[in-house]
Order: C-alpha cells, then sequence, then structure tokens
C-alpha cells in the first residue's frame, strides 16, 4: 500500500455537535491512522494517513459528518505521510 498523509479544514458549523468522535470512529473503520481535532477558528482539523482510496472514502463522509452538521467547505492539502501514528484519536 502507498500510504499518503491529507491534511484536512472543515469549515461550517462543525464543533459542538460530535464532528470530532463521529469523524474518529469513520476513520477507524476505514483503517486510517491520524487525528480529529478543533480549532480556535471554529474549524475541525483532521489528518489521516491511508491509502489514497482510504482517504478518498473520508473526504466523501466528512462532506456531510454527523446528522448536526453543516460543513460549507473543506480545504485538503496532501503532505508527506510520518508514520506516527498508531490508531486514529480525537485531541
Amino acid at each position: 500500500m502507498d500510504k499518503k498523509r491529507w491534511h484536512l479544514l472543515i469549515s461550517g458549523r462543525v464543533q459542538g455537535v460530535y464532528y470530532r468522535a463521529s469523524t474518529e470512529k469513520r476513520a477507524a473503520e476505514l483503517g486510517l491512522t491520524g487525528y480529529a481535532r478543533n480549532l480556535p477558528s471554529g474549524q475541525v482539523e483532521v489528518v489521516a494517513e491511508g491509502s489514497e482510496g482510504q482517504l478518498h472514502q473520508l473526504h466523501e463522509w466528512c462532506k456531510g459528518g454527523p446528522p448536526d452538521a453543516r460543513v460549507d467547505a473543506i480545504e485538503i492539502t496532501e503532505q508527506p505521510p510520518s508514520g506516527a501514528f498508531t490508531d486514529f484519536s480525537v485531541r
């Protein structure tokens, strides 16, 4: 597997609606490693490592998020994979 790392910044109503916890669950189901955390800007930051296919599936899920979320935009930046993560967590 050719591992990749994506950095996602999700904007909208994504804090206080279980976005991070739901992302953690979906990422774990997909076999990704990394983390999700709230930013002071009101965005959620997601850093995920895995195959390109797994990352695309997570991105598709992030477009909708959990039921109470409203996603207005997602910025994606590809970064070199670090291999530093053993699982996917909420920070």
